[in-house]
């Protein structure tokens, strides 16, 4: 419904847009759920969460015989949308960027960049494409010497003995 009506405006102007551009906003404004009623979980009434983490700790609670939290979806405005990422790097770099910052530094976050932009805006390879199969070797190898360094390490100790 939400990407015919926003079609319907382009068309009349006479733009083409391709629907997964619309529906990729849409995704981001529509990504966040306003906790109703709390059940058994940890959530406030009121709370803003991430509906995955939302979905996923729901699931948690009907696996443990426990109630569900109810919630409903928010719609965010873009602006608002683009400052509500897990990411402070990405939030800063689009509006409020003393706000964010100053946010972010006084609780502590880390930013792990793992989105697009954010590694842009570092100059790191963006996980992506060849730049995510890079990194993922690059993990692997990472995990592999950190395994035979381990190793190695017992077999000193064990030769120490």
């Amino acid at each position: 419904y939400f990407v015919n009506q926003v079609q319907e405006v382009y068309r009349l102007q006479g733009v083409v847009i391709n629907d997964k551009h619309i529906e990729t906003i849409l995704r981001q404004m529509l990504k966040k759920i306003e906790v109703i009623e709390v059940g058994d979980s940890d959530y406030l009434p009121g709370e803003i969460i991430d509906k995955i983490k939302f979905e996923t700790n729901n699931e948690e609670l009907k696996l443990n015989g426990k109630n569900p939290a109810v919630g409903q979806r928010v719609l965010m405005g873009i602006t608002k949308a683009s400052l509500q990422t897990d990411s402070f790097i990405s939030a800063a770099s689009f509006q409020e960027t003393t706000r964010v910052l100053t946010d972010a530094a006084i609780k502590g976050k880390i930013d792990t960049l793992q989105g697009l932009k954010e590694n842009v805006i570092v100059g790191r390879l963006v996980p992506a494409g060849t730049g995510a199969i890079k990194n993922k070797w690059n993990k692997l190898a990472e995990n592999e010497d950190e395994r035979f360094l381990s190793e190695k390490k017992n077999e000193v100790q064990e030769i120490a003995k």
